[in-house]
């Protein structure tokens, strides 16, 4: 096993050595073009056994199955990352490997889960294996920055007429206490993401001087707006099936009375209801609609009174509310302050697959083979992926990276020092080996 992590390792930080931050602004599309040839060189056999599309950056691969009547699958990632400031312990391009990890900026987000099911592929193509029904790879080079390269791809095998049976895509991972009062490891996979959407408040006003100001300026209508959306419940309160499952599952990991509550959150769903906002963000965020303030601005002058002042809010609007209830309630509750409320992006409703249908299963069954212990636990995630893409054509659209991680590795995704276990890298081989095997 030491030689085979050690080969795993070397190839990873190959590919974590190729700086692909993405950005809006930049259309050079040649660094990725790099990746895609490192990415050929580093799984020859994969790549002799599949038909390649290009997509300004992005790549789409098919690798044709023995079964032309069944349905196809999607493995999905993307390679660009986000930007690399601060000072890290290892430098973020380095693809230095010490300490029993791999370093660099990608390495869980997400080259690390795109290495692994590549270099699974190629390891069965190499044996001569194919799989029964077509097999797709993606991998996006615009994810992190406007998530064209997925949305160009979904929207070519929508128009050819291919639906997936199941999609697998970066999201949960095997981590340690995914939310506050559990304890030990558990296998979070997103069974659905909440939607996205941009909104812009607007104030407006005659402005004037400064020395003389009225009362509810266009400042003051906004300020007020943003403390009274923290105390209101405009957004529905709901523990969806599952998040109830979730619960349920994670529940023996829990002391009493705890554990016996979250067991049994069918009854104690008004008790949980108040108890998870007071857990922790993540954990309340899980229940309902939510709106961050991000940006803001008023006049120019510092002794002028601005004629229009406006706030940016981000919104992720829960699968039970959905996106036109949650904008038309807050879009109320700023009309009473005199705000008006723009839609800057309405983003994408993203379906929840079930945790009972067989694609869920076959990842709780390669989760159980090649993680024995480790309980499956479905959730929905609060960040947006590039799955919601193709939730529209496909009812089982998972996110799942089979990688181990502890809690500051987690943490570490769009921060400093981004890495991942040496040991981590041959299991979540061996379980992409597991779903092509089965699918």
């Amino acid at each position: 096993m030491t030689q085979r992590n050690d080969a795993y390792a070397r190839s990873l930080a190959a590919l974590l050595r190729i700086e692909t931050i993405s950005s809006a602004e930049d259309t050079d599309l040649s660094k990725f073009r790099t990746f895609h040839a490192l990415l050929e060189q580093t799984f020859p056999a994969i790549f002799a056994a599949v038909e390649r599309e290009e997509f300004d950056g992005s790549l789409l691969l098919r690798w044709r199955g023995t079964d032309s009547g069944k349905q196809p699958v999607l493995l999905m990632s993307h390679h660009d990352v986000v930007e690399a400031t601060g000072a890290w312990t290892h430098e973020p391009f380095s693809g230095d490997i010490a300490d029993g990890k791999v370093w660099g900026r990608g390495a869980l987000d997400t080259k690390g889960s795109l290495w692994a099911m590549l270099q699974a592929a190629d390891e069965l193509a190499a044996e001569g294996f194919a799989p029964d029904c077509d097999v797709y790879f993606s991998t996006a080079c615009n994810e992190e920055c406007s998530g064209a390269g997925a949305s160009a791809i979904s929207q070519t095998l929508h128009a050819r007429g291919i639906r997936f049976s199941m999609t697998l895509d970066e999201g949960g991972m095997i981590t340690q206490s995914p939310i506050d009062g559990a304890s030990g490891t558990f296998a979070m996979v997103g069974v659905g993401e909440k939607g996205y959407a941009d909104l812009k408040f607007i104030a407006r006003s005659a402005g004037g001087h400064a020395s003389t100001p009225d009362n509810n300026t266009p400042l003051v209508r906004l300020g007020r707006f943003m403390a009274a959306l923290e105390r209101s419940r405009c957004f529905d309160l709901a523990i969806s099936p599952t998040v109830q499952e979730m619960l349920r599952r994670i529940a023996p990991s829990m002391r009493f009375p705890l554990s016996f509550i979250c067991a049994h959150a069918d009854i104690f769903r008004p008790l949980l209801l108040r108890r998870l906002p007071r857990l922790s963000p993540a954990a309340g965020a899980m229940v309902k609609t939510t709106l961050a303030f991000t940006m803001a601005q008023g006049s120019q002058g510092h002794n002028v009174l601005p004629q229009e002042a406006w706030v940016i809010g981000n919104m992720r609007f829960s699968p039970h509310q959905g996106q036109k209830a949650s904008i038309d309630a807050v879009r109320a509750l700023a009309a009473k302050f005199d705000v008006e409320t723009e839609v800057m992006e309405y983003g994408i409703d993203s379906p929840v697959a079930s945790f009972e249908a067989a694609p869920f299963r076959l990842v709780e069954e390669a989760v159980s083979a090649i993680f024995p212990g480790i309980p499956t636990v479905p959730y929905v995630m609060n960040g947006a992926t590039d799955s919601r893409y193709y939730a529209r054509y496909c009812e089982n659209c998972l996110r799942f990276s089979p990688l181990v991680v502890t809690r500051a590795q987690f943490e570490s995704i769009h921060a400093i020092d981004e890495n991942v276990d040496v040991a981590t890298l041959a299991p979540a081989v061996d379980f992409y080996k597991y779903i092509l095997r089965r699918v």
